[in-house]
Order: structure tokens, then sequence, then C-alpha cells
């Protein structure tokens, strides 16, 4: 049954929502990142989001998994650990907005990987606007360069890169997660694998200092986490990975705005013009691609 035109734009609203919720969550872990150390950040938000989302799956009572469901699950918990921990660890050392112009790769690529995955498809405009995104990064990296931030941040970038990467097949499998699990099913099991993740590193790292002081940040963290999770699993389940992944972007903004607002961070003319690359590239991805949906109940 074809889906009603105002879908895409509700799952487009919603996706933007989520991301706006992400990228305030991203100034709180940068705060906690420079007060505590990205581990002990890391493993103390993963236990209060797995607190959190146990006690919306109580009141909602979302079901068991299917095994293919509760698969995409257990995969998609274990690598946003580490596609989490790169991207915290990179934004402790770089300016927000220069972190998430880098990021801003992850959308580009998870066209490519929707393509050969989810059989999405992926046009020669797709494989050029991904080429301009490319420049954009390097452009961002001379700007890095110029800057002379330091051995730090350039350590940090890279992070941020292979973070992005993972970030791509993250977005693909969301979107297969949303065809098989409710909204509250994938928030749920998210965090759940992720804490699950997280405390089998302590074995090996050790115990983490507890986070004195810092525990109202940690669970304002943890509840715009689980927010903007439940909005980007709504949205998946009704528009595709192609078209949801341009919302990534709109994350700029709110970069910029609050890396100023709270850290100080000017944005570079370099950080600017790479940006701008990667959104014009991401502008001809979209219209290039086609934007499947789906009949899903509100």
């Amino acid at each position: 049954m074809t889906a009603p035109l105002h879908a895409p734009l509700k799952a487009y609203g919603a996706a933007i929502a989520g991301i706006g919720l992400f990228s305030v969550m991203d100034m709180i872990i940068k705060v906690l990142v420079i007060d505590i150390g990205t581990y002990s950040t890391m493993v103390y938000r993963s236990i209060c989001g797995a607190i959190l989302a146990s006690l919306v799956a109580v009141i909602l009572r979302p079901g068991r998994p299917t095994g293919p469901a509760l698969r995409l699950h257990v995969l998609r918990g274990v690598i946003a650990a580490a596609m989490s921990f790169l991207f915290f660890w990179g934004l402790g050392r770089v300016p927000m907005a220069q972190a998430v112009a880098l990021s801003f790769i992850a959308p580009l690529l998870a066209l490519v990987l929707a393509a050969l995955v989810l059989r999405e498809p992926l046009g020669p405009k797709a494989i050029a606007a991904s080429l301009l995104a490319a420049l954009g990064v390097v452009v961002i990296f001379v700007g890095q360069a110029q800057a002379d931030l330091g051995p730090d941040a350039l350590l940090g970038s890279g992070a941020i890169l292979v973070s992005a990467v993972i970030y791509a097949w993250n977005i693909v499998i969301m979107r297969q997660q949303a065809l098989v699990a409710k909204p509250v099913e994938i928030a749920l099991f998210q965090n759940l694998v992720f804490c699950a993740t997280m405390l089998a590193t302590v074995p090996l790292v050790g115990v983490p200092p507890l986070p004195a002081g810092h525990v109202t940040e940690l669970l304002i963290a943890a509840v715009l986490a689980l927010g903007s999770q439940l909005l980007l699993a709504w949205a998946y389940a009704r528009a595709g990975a192609a078209y949801l992944s341009s919302t990534e972007y709109s994350s700029f903004l709110w970069a910029m705005a609050l890396g100023w607002l709270r850290f100080g961070e000017p944005v570079s003319l370099f950080t600017l013009a790479g940006a701008a690359l990667i959104l014009i590239g991401c502008w001809m991805a979209a219209r290039a691609t086609e934007h499947p949906t789906l009949e899903a109940s509100a």
C-alpha cells in the first residue's frame, strides 16, 4: 500500500528533532570528557542509559524481539560503543563544528552501503557527491594544519573520521532494525548492549573513578540520547536510509552555535568551506536518490 504523501515529511521532521537532541548531548558529553575523561564518561553514561531505557520498556512493554531483530540489536549496540568512544575521544580534542563537519562523510558513505546492503538506488550523481564531500574533508584538514592546533587535534580528527565510517554502517543497520522492530525495543536493546559492551572492557581497563559532581549531566545526556534514539527509530521505520541520512547535516548548525556559546570555539573559514563542500555533496546526493517510504503505524 502506498504511504501517505505527508509521511516522508513527518519522518524527516522526526529525524531532524532526533539529531538536535543528539547535538545537545554532544555538548554535554564534551564537558564530561574534558572533566572526567572519555572512558569514565562512556561507562557511566551507558549505565544511566540502560537504566532509563529499561524503565521506559517496563512501562510500554515492547515485547520480545524476533531472532533477526535481536541479531541486529546486538550488532548495532557493539558498533555503537566503538563509534561513540572514538567520536567523543576526538570531540574532546577538536572544536565541535570541526568534529561534526568531519563526521558528515558518514551519510554519504551510508548511501553506498545502503545500495550494497539494502539495494537502495545509487547513481553517478551520488558517487560524484561523495567525491565532493571527500574534498571537503581535505579542506578541513588543511585548515587544521594552518591553525596548528597540535598533534592531539590531528589524532582527534582521525578518530572522528574512523567513527564516521562506523557510523555510516550504523545508519544502514538503523534502517534494517526499523523494518523489524518497534522504536522502544530498538532503544532498549541498543542501550543494554551498549552498556554491556562498555562493562565488558572494565576488567581490561579497570574500574573508572566515580563521576562525583557529574551525575546530573550524565542523566541529562542519557535522557537526550534515549529521546533521540526513539525519534530516529520512528523516522527510519517510515523512510529510507538514503533519504533520511541528509538530516545529519543539521547538526553542523547546532555544533557551531553550541561550540561558540559553551566553549568559545571560533569556526574557521576552512571549516566553513569544507562543510559547504560536504553539504553541496549531500544536496546533490539527495536530489539523485529516490525516497522510499513504508506504511507504518503512528
